[in-house]
């Protein structure tokens, strides 16, 4: 059930735009000259290639109405943002009105965190540094504060809400700063969790304690990335795009994405 997939704009890891140029005979629902985009899996490669195969399963067709540069954007940063909402937070994309708060907004995963919490009606805050302040305010978000300010460090939410969903982008953070600013059943999704954070989960878990933290371990779904499509199609989702870099500078793309600054998604193309 494989596709060769020929690139014309990619992203800096597993995520990947491109035209099928040929077919596996089990293939049903893609042929020759599709325009698709496709979540690679680690043990197919990534996606800094100019063909890669990829699975069916999560291959989604890519409608004219989407460019290139957002379709390889969504996975994994959108994939990681909606199921962070919806699985791990337990999110209804359908008028609740939870107080949600995002740190790294304006990343890969925060920037699109904080347009899915929206269209679920949350109060969202956010942490982001002083120079993407404006563009995070252009995303919808109820309220945002520079991470550097005491208020930004502390995680405070200007109005002195308390948090329902702590969506976490970020890195270094205590679970002693989360906790205070949690309601009394807050969760924190940690997207990027280390040893520390599945050890607190356990220990929550073994306490009953009702605030907890929560490792995310992504789950990739062929309905969420096409439900993802649709909402850029539909103009209710954007992506932002940090930078764009030749195939043959890869290495600067992977540097700046590493570095952790980007603001945004960061694209590759042949």
């Amino acid at each position: 059930m494989d596709l060769w997939v020929k690139i014309f704009l990619l992203g800096t890891g597993g995520n990947v735009a491109g035209e099928v140029v040929e077919v596996g005979s089990s293939v049903k629902d893609f042929k020759a000259g599709d325009k698709v985009v496709t979540l690679l899996y680690a043990r197919s490669g990534g996606g800094l290639a100019q063909f890669v195969t990829s699975k069916e399963n999560m291959t989604v067709i890519r409608p004219p109405e989407v460019s290139a540069a957002d379709a390889a954007s969504l996975p994994v940063a959108a994939l990681t943002a909606l199921q962070a909402l919806t699985q791990a937070a337990g999110l209804k994309l359908d008028g609740s009105s939870p107080n949600i708060l995002v740190t790294a907004a304006s990343g890969g995963v925060g920037h699109y965190a904080i347009q899915l919490a929206k269209l679920g009606n949350a109060h969202v805050t956010a942490t982001c540094g002083a120079r993407n302040l404006e563009l995070v305010k252009s995303l919808g978000v109820d309220e945002v504060v520079d991470y550097k300010t005491l208020d930004g460090a502390a995680l405070k939410s200007p109005s002195g809400r308390k948090y329902d969903v702590v969506i976490h982008c970020a890195t270094g953070v205590p679970w002693s700063t989360f906790e205070p600013n949690l309601s009394s059943n807050g969760k924190v999704i940690d997207i990027t969790p280390g040893l520390s954070a599945f050890a607190s989960f356990a220990l929550q878990k073994l306490t009953f304690s009702k605030k907890q933290l929560v490792p995310l371990i992504l789950s990739p779904k062929r309905q969420n990335l096409e439900y993802l499509v649709k909402l850029v199609r539909e103009g209710k989702l954007k992506t932002v795009i940090d930078s764009k870099h030749p195939l043959r500078k890869a290495e600067d793309a992977w540097a700046k994405s590493i570095d952790g600054h980007a603001t945004g998604k960061i694209i590759v193309e042949p």
